[in-house]
């Protein structure tokens, strides 16, 4: 009986963990390449990891890459 005590919590704090975790949609390389840190084109890395800024706009539509870009 104190196993179930000790595991159980453990269980459903490990799938709280799994389910409100996000997926990474920013790639690694493109902050290594152009040192800047992901909110730079990113309007909240954690929570809106799909929504772009206007920098980020500009990366991907200018083929990953900031040449000419110059911020608002």
């Amino acid at each position: 009986m104190s196993k179930l005590k000790l595991i159980a919590p453990a269980v459903i704090l490990a799938c709280g963990f799994a389910v409100l975790t996000t997926a990474s949609y920013a790639k690694p390389e493109y902050t290594k390449s152009e040192k800047k840190a992901c909110t730079f084109c990113h309007v909240d890395a954690k929570a809106k990891p799909k929504e772009l800024n206007d920098a980020g706009n500009y990366y991907k539509d200018h083929n990953h890459s900031f040449e000419g870009y110059t911020k608002k």
